[in-house]
């Protein structure tokens, strides 16, 4: 009998659009979906814009490297709480269980993660680029970078949903797992919030977004109520063309 069926059940577990797979357990990954679900989300509109946003298009090109720099602080940020505390945790769990392929896998997901992060600066320095000197050669360097990042995210979230994030909720502790989410959400700013929160529950249901409030706390429907015209209106000239 495998261990994971000694632990309670956990809360309902969010199954939304691009997600590959639902680690079932007690822990509320929910956040986790989350923060997959708008990845996903914003790539398809990165790799959109790149690809039709016209040439001379400054003041779009400008929204979208701003929208970028959000991205990839919110992507750096997620990544540095797995890489800091959630795998070296599970190496550990493992570990003590002779587990070699969970350490591949955990090793793997650490892997994917430095290949993501000098994507992540090029896509930037392209945008900028086209804010500054746009021309069509810059545009096509660049959607080739978006599509490459699209590209490489996608199997990295793909792989941890279906074989990282089962572990979790195989080995780790509630504790252990409250160590992550304090990790996740330290160091954000009031600023930070103002685009974060709509960013998670943009193109959510209302039962979704039930979801999510039920996960993350209700004071973010307050934050959701003040932040998202704001919101709404600089991601469509962001992707404007998308």
């Amino acid at each position: 009998m495998s261990p994971i069926a000694h632990r309670p059940a956990g809360p309902a577990l969010l199954d939304l659009p691009g997600q590959t797979s639902v680690a079932e357990g007690p822990l509320d990954l929910n956040g986790m979906y989350l923060a997959h679900h708008a990845f996903r989300r914003d790539l398809a509109s990165f790799a959109r814009a790149a690809a039709g946003t016209p040439v001379p298009e400054r003041e779009v090109w400008r929204a979208l490297g701003v929208r970028w720099e959000r991205f990839g602080h919110v992507l750096h940020h997620h990544h540095s709480a797995e890489d800091e505390v959630l795998w070296p945790q599970l190496l550990d769990l493992v570990d003590g269980q002779g587990d070699a392929d969970g350490r591949a896998t955990l090793e793997a997901m650490e892997t994917e993660h430095h290949l993501i992060d000098p994507l992540l600066a090029g896509c930037a320095e392209g945008f900028a680029a086209m804010a500054e000197r746009p021309e069509e050669g810059t545009r096509q360097q660049l959607a080739g970078c978006v599509g490459r990042t699209r590209e490489v995210l996608a199997h990295h979230l793909r792989h941890e949903e279906e074989e990282a994030l089962p572990i979790v909720q195989r080995l780790l502790s509630q504790e252990g797992w409250d160590a992550v989410e304090e990790a996740a959400g330290s160091g954000t700013s009031i600023q930070r919030m103002r685009f974060l929160v709509p960013w998670i529950a943009d193109g959510l249901t209302r039962p979704q977004l039930d979801a999510a409030f039920a996960s993350v706390g209700n004071v973010f429907r307050v934050v959701l109520w003040g932040t998202r015209r704001r919101y709404a209106r600089e991601t469509s000239l962001a992707f404007r063309f998308a």
